[in-house]
């Protein structure tokens, strides 16, 4: 069966190319101009080009490749979708028709129109299930009691927060909430906490619990989370196991671990 992969930023879409080249699965990348890396293009059967909006233009290239089944992988920035998208026809009519436009609201409306094209979203991590976060103490020192009771309050927070399209994390410090992502991403969000506590230790919690699926919008830890958490003085992170993407593990442990970093996965909250 050949797949088709709309491409955003990051490391995702080549990890999940690689692997389908190990598998022997055939995928052609779809690529937003304005946010792949032009280094998908070997890794594909086929890549093509659209811009971010460019709706009719994703449809007619499942429609060409003989695409049904469509999955999203990497980062669109969630500040370009709303200031620099330039929608066709076909999105501009769904733009108008929906009720809100957070990002929940937009991919969902866009996963109704592909299902009406007779196009499936997969999910975006079908060819990378051995990169989901397994459940438990990931880095050589477990949380402290005092991260723990951060990490836990954090969880509550990021639950009450599931109904809400705000952002994957939140920045917890001496159990009160510092900040709470919204468009600008976790690493500008910890530099934003940093900026208010004063150098107190900060913990963070990224969370999926808002939704039950992971067609888009996966949450994603890699070298450069570590490297941001440092630099924020973030002690210890807890993240859903199962529903969290680790990108260059081996590396991304390392880092922790020389930092002193804490890293735990746990059961996503319910509800």
């Amino acid at each position: 069966m050949r797949y088709g992969m709309i491409a955003g930023n990051g490391r995702f879409p080549m990890l999940a190319l690689e692997a389908a080249r190990k598998a022997g699965v055939e995928v052609v990348a779809i690529g937003i101009k304005e946010e792949a890396s032009q280094d998908i293009e070997p890794l594909a059967v086929r890549c093509h080009w659209i811009s971010l909006g460019a709706l009719t233009r994703l449809i007619q290239i499942c429609k060409q490749e003989g695409i049904t089944q469509v999955m999203m992988c990497g980062q669109v920035k969630h500040a370009k979708i709303f200031s620099s998208i330039v929608p066709d026809w076909r999105l501009a009519k769904l733009l108008f028709s929906l009720d809100s436009k957070n990002t929940d609201a937009l991919i969902g409306g866009v996963q109704k129109v592909l299902a009406d094209e007779g196009i499936e979203l997969a999910d975006s991590t079908l060819l990378l299930k051995d990169l989901l976060a397994p459940e438990g103490v990931l880095t050589r020192r477990k949380p402290s009691e005092e991260e723990t009771r951060d990490l836990d309050y954090g969880r509550r927070i990021a639950a009450s927060l599931s109904a809400l399209d705000v952002g994957q994390s939140v920045a917890v410090a001496e159990k009160a909430c510092v900040a709470v992502e919204a468009m600008e991403g976790t690493d500008a969000m910890l530099r934003r906490a940093a900026s208010l506590v004063e150098g107190k230790p900060l913990r963070l919690v990224k969370a999926s619990g808002r939704r039950r699926h992971l067609l888009f919008d996966v949450p994603v830890v890699g070298p450069q989370t570590i490297g941001a958490m440092r630099e924020t003085g973030t002690t210890a992170m807890s993240m859903d196991a199962g529903r969290t993407l680790l990108l260059d593990r081996g590396d991304l442990i390392a880092r922790a671990n020389e930092a002193g970093i804490a890293l735990i996965a746990t059961a996503p909250a319910e509800g």
